[in-house]
């Protein structure tokens, strides 16, 4: 059961890792705004697809579930772009940690209502009604989102001068390629890079595989096991936004951005390393659930950490930066998703890839403590 459906559940990994640093330079190039509505235009294709590939064939869901990679990579390296523009620093990690909020409760909401829909309107009912709602958002997007607050027209000159106080504005880049040789010969890079490769390593295992877990660990049924694994995603959009304000409290503090960056992504590695070796020992899926929503939790201050530092570090390249740190990462991905499977068929239990995952998590803290910086590191 593990095995089965492994490569189906990373294929949308190999589309993404495709897209993440094409669609980061892109958006360095053209800002967000276009980018992201390119992306939601053909995910939410892909997602209106998707039961028609099912009962075509494997190699059409597979060959979908990679399209919608490719269209979702461009998301976070958009997003993440344009809060930096709208965006003081000591207010960033609050917008950031709003924003993701919305994704985990995104989460929430489809492991919840998905099976309501699928027995009440038959399996094209949910990817038909998603579809739709991604293609009205983008009409809200295009009219009423733009790349950088002077461009607006929603908002007032006052509001404008509140934006930019204390931020440093950054061109939209045009012309030559990013240094990729520049950006990788920098420590800080490589410790953004290995924090991507291990907050993905551990994100998507869970998000992949925890209700075959409940299934296989406690005999729970699949409808059940849909309530144990959205309670850790909604308990995520709350502790990402108390780490993006506690983040923000700390800076106007007077605190520096380095210790800042490098306390939130410690609560982010350690805590899910300590929560993972403890989930070895559960012996009820209401522990069990416990445990994996503290992991995801603690997690989610890793917005804080590195997802926000990238911006820090190289602010007119952070769209490519964010781009080659997320196929990294999106490679760990891949490599966990599919490697749960392996573990679990041959060793027989989740036990010692969780304690893997908490090692990893552990070493990542060190080096994050040792190479992470707040300051900015490239210049033009």
């Amino acid at each position: 059961m593990w095995f089965g459906s492994n490569f189906v559940k990373s294929s949308f990994l190999w589309g993404y890792i495709l897209s993440s640093v094409i669609g980061g330079a892109l958006v360095d190039k053209y800002g967000g705004k276009r980018v992201m509505a390119w992306g939601v235009v053909l995910w939410s294709l892909a997602t209106l697809l998707t039961p028609w590939a099912a009962n075509h064939s494997t190699t059409s869901l597979l060959a979908v579930r990679t399209f919608f990679g490719l269209a979702e990579g461009v998301a976070l390296p958009s997003m993440t772009t344009l809060l930096s523009r709208w965006f003081p620093s000591q207010e960033r990690a609050s917008a950031v940690g709003l924003s993701m909020a919305g994704f985990h409760l995104g989460n929430v909401t489809g492991l919840l209502l998905t099976p309501i829909m699928l027995s009440s309107m038959g399996i094209s009912g949910p990817f038909i009604l998603f579809s739709s709602l991604g293609l009205l958002w983008f009409i809200t997007w295009a009219y009423k989102v733009t790349n950088h607050p002077r461009e607006s027209n929603f908002i007032s000159k006052l509001e404008l001068q509140l934006i930019q106080a204390g931020k440093t504005d950054i061109p939209v880049k045009s012309g030559k390629l990013p240094p990729l040789g520049l950006l990788l010969s920098k420590l800080p890079t490589w410790a953004i890079i290995l924090a991507n490769i291990t907050n993905n390593w551990g994100y998507f295992v869970l998000l992949s595989w925890m209700p075959v877990y409940f299934k296989t660990a406690f005999n729970v049924n699949l409808r059940t096991a849909a309530w144990f694994s959205a309670v850790p995603w909604g308990t995520m959009a709350i502790s990402g936004f108390i780490a993006g304000s506690v983040s923000d409290y700390l800076i106007k503090a007077g605190y520096s951005l380095t210790f800042v960056r490098k306390i939130m992504q410690s609560i982010g590695f350690i805590g899910p390393g300590v929560s993972l070796l403890c989930l070895n020992y559960a012996t009820t899926p209401t522990v069990a659930s416990i445990l994996i929503t503290a992991a995801l939790s603690f997690s989610s201050f890793s917005q804080a950490g590195f997802l926000l530092n990238i911006q820090d570090i190289a602010p007119q390249y952070a769209g490519f930066l964010h781009g080659i740190s997320n196929s990294a990462g999106t490679l760990a991905a891949i490599i966990s998703t599919i490697g749960t499977g392996y573990f679990v068929q041959w060793l027989g239990s989740f036990q010692a890839f969780l304690t893997l995952t908490a090692a990893l998590y552990f070493v990542a803290a060190i080096f994050w403590n040792l190479f992470a910086s707040g300051e900015r590191v490239f210049y033009d």
